[in-house]
C-alpha cells in the first residue's frame, strides 16, 4: 500500500488518532533509563501497545536528533517495529533550496522508510518540489499550526485578502498533482477550522494540538462530520505516551488511545 491507501485504510476502520512518539528521554519511566537503549524500551512498549488502535505513529525528529548517534539510531530503530500497514510520519518540518530539500527527501523516504513528512513551505515551490516527486508518500504541508506563535505569520493577512495560511492551502491545492499532498492544520484553531474546512477540498488533514496544547478532540471530528469528510488524523503525543510514568506505563497508554478512539466513535455515530 501507498501512504495514501494506508491512511484511508485506517480511517475506514474507524481510527483517527495519530500517536506521537515525542519521546524524552527524561520523561519516560526511570526503571527504563537504566537501559542500554532506554528511549527504543520506551518506544518498543508504546508501539506493541497502541498500534492495535493507532491510525498512523508520528515520529518528532528534535527529541531524536538532541541526542546525537544515539538518539538517530533509535528513531532508525523505532521505524523498524511499527508495522508495513501503519501509516509513519518523520515530523521534520523540512523546507530549503531545491538541492537540500532533495537530499531532505532522499534521507526520510530512501534511506529511513518513512510513508510521510511535514515541511515547510515558506521559502516556496521548489523547496517542496523534491518531496512531492516521491508520489508513493504524503507530503503534509504546515498551514495553521497549533502554536501560539502562528498567529505571528499564518495569519497575516495578503494583498489579496486571504491570510497566509490561506494562500498555502490554494497552493497546495495546486501542487497535488501526483495525489499526495496534505495539510497541517492545528487542533487548538476550532474556528478556523470550521471557517475553513471547505477549502480543504480532499487533502488529507494531520491535526496536532490535542490534549496538552489545549485542542479539543470534539470541535475536531464534529467539525470534520459536519463537512462529510473522514481522511484525517488528531495526532496526540504527551496524552498518550506520558499518561503514566509507573511500571505499567504502557497499559496506561493503551486505555487512553481505547478511550479517544470511543469518544471520536461516539461523536460519529458508530
Amino acid at each position: 500500500m501507498n501512504a495514501l491507501e494506508k491512511l484511508k485504510s485506517k480511517n475506514n476502520e474507524g481510527k483517527f488518532i495519530c500517536v506521537g512518539l515525542d519521546t524524552d528521554i527524561n520523561k519516560i519511566p526511570v526503571h527504563l533509563r537504566k537501559m542500554d537503549e532506554p528511549v527504543l524500551e520506551f518506544n518498543k512498549s508504546i508501539i506493541n501497545s497502541t498500534v492495535e488502535y493507532a491510525a498512523a505513529f508520528k515520529i518528532n525528529f528534535a527529541f531524536y536528533e538532541s541526542m546525537g548517534y544515539k538518539g538517530l539510531s533509535a528513531l532508525e530503530n523505532t521505524i523498524k517495529l511499527i508495522p508495513e500497514d501503519v501509516l509513519i510520519i518523520a515530523d521534520a518540518k523540512r523546507g530549503d533550496i531545491g538541492n537540500t530539500s532533495a537530499m531532505y527527501a532522499k534521507a526520510v523516504f530512501d534511506n529511513m522508510h518513512f510513508d510521510s513528512i511535514t515541511v515547510n513551505p515558506y521559502m516556496g515551490e521548489d523547496s517542496i518540489l523534491p518531496f512531492l516527486s516521491y508520489k508513493d508518500k504524503i507530503i503534509f504541508v504546515l498551514a495553521l499550526t497549533s502554536n501560539q506563535g502562528s498567529d505571528d505569520f499564518e495569519k497575516m493577512k495578503l494583498v489579496n485578502g486571504l491570510f497566509v495560511f490561506q494562500q498555502v492551502i490554494e497552493k497546495v491545492k495546486t501542487w497535488n498533482k501526483n495525489n499526495n499532498c496534505g495539510i497541517v492544520f492545528g487542533a487548538t484553531k476550532p474556528e478556523e477550522l470550521k471557517q475553513n474546512i471547505q477549502s480543504f477540498d480532499k487533502l488529507p488533514v494531520l491535526l496536532p494540538g490535542v490534549g496538552a496544547q489545549g485542542g479539543s478532540l470534539e470541535d475536531v471530528v464534529t467539525a470534520f462530520k459536519q463537512n462529510g469528510r473522514d481522511n484525517y488524523i488528531v495526532n496526540v503525543s504527551r496524552g498518550i505516551i506520558y499518561k503514566s510514568n509507573n511500571m505499567d506505563f504502557y497499559k496506561a497508554a493503551e486505555n487512553e488511545i481505547k478511550a479517544l478512539n470511543n469518544n471520536v466513535n461516539k461523536l460519529l455515530g458508530y
